[in-house]
């Protein structure tokens, strides 16, 4: 691996990992990165989520003053992560790619749509007597899991759009917890692609160290920004996210 190689990669590691700490998202810095380095996009595919898991260790430790008296909240929410994840895994190897990655950025835009209007939405649902949607909470979170495990590109954002509508808690609260499913769901991934795949683990070694770095510096980040800018950036980002790929 040469010098401008490993240069590349690194820098691609931390800034995903700052972007997967604040909005998630960061694959679409890190997997151009390892395309460009000269990988075959399977291999670029299961390096690119293997080598950024590390990051989403970074930002859930730095959220952890905003995880106090969540553990029973993060355990059960994880719980429902871990099938939806192991039920993604086995999507993404017994359905054609095109059928799920063609919906992504709709899926994403929605996400961000609902996340952006997430205040509205609690106060016309808790007026009206009818935000009892544990179930639906759940069902959203599972889904959050597949989608993590099958491409994963904006799940934070997906992740925080349905939390932030039925958990009624600070929204820097939330995010913690969106951070700690985030790190669940591609602890799976990465488990199944670590045993599965073809990965490059010389590129891991580089990029691992690089988004854990860039993971702790963006949960440092995103905690000192007020909920009304967290959730601009993280809108903003999103939205980017879901045209970009419906460019692509």
């Amino acid at each position: 691996m040469s010098l401008p190689e490993v240069a590349l990669l690194a820098a691609a590691g931390l800034a995903a990992g700052i972007v997967n700490a604040i909005a998630g998202g960061g694959s679409l810095i890190s997997f151009p990165a390892l395309l460009a380095a000269g990988y075959p996009t399977v291999s670029a595919n299961v390096t690119n989520t293997v080598a950024l898991w590390p990051g989403y260790i970074g930002g859930a430790l730095g959220y952890r003053a905003e995880l106090s008296g969540q553990r029973g909240r993060a355990v059960a929410f994880s719980l429902t992560s871990v099938v939806g994840a192991l039920a993604g895994c086995v999507l993404l190897l017994v359905t054609p790619d095109g059928v799920f990655k063609a919906l992504v950025p709709v899926l994403i835009a929605v996400a961000s749509l609902l996340l952006a209007v997430q205040p509205w939405l609690k106060r016309r649902l808790s007026g009206s007597g009818r935000l009892n949607g544990r179930a639906l909470l759940h069902a959203g979170i599972f889904f959050g899991g597949v989608y993590g495990a099958y491409f994963g590109a904006g799940l934070g954002v997906m992740l925080l759009g349905i939390l932030g509508v039925f958990v009624h808690d600070d929204l820097q609260r939330v995010n913690a917890v969106r951070a700690v499913l985030s790190l669940v769901i591609n602890t799976v991934a990465f488990a199944a692609f670590a045993l599965f795949g073809p990965v490059r683990w010389y590129a891991v070694a580089v990029m691992a160290v690089a988004s854990l770095v860039g993971g702790f510096a963006g949960a440092r980040v995103a905690r000192r920004l007020s909920p009304a800018v967290l959730r601009g950036v993280i809108v903003t980002f999103g939205l980017g996210v879901a045209v970009a790929l419906a460019m692509h």
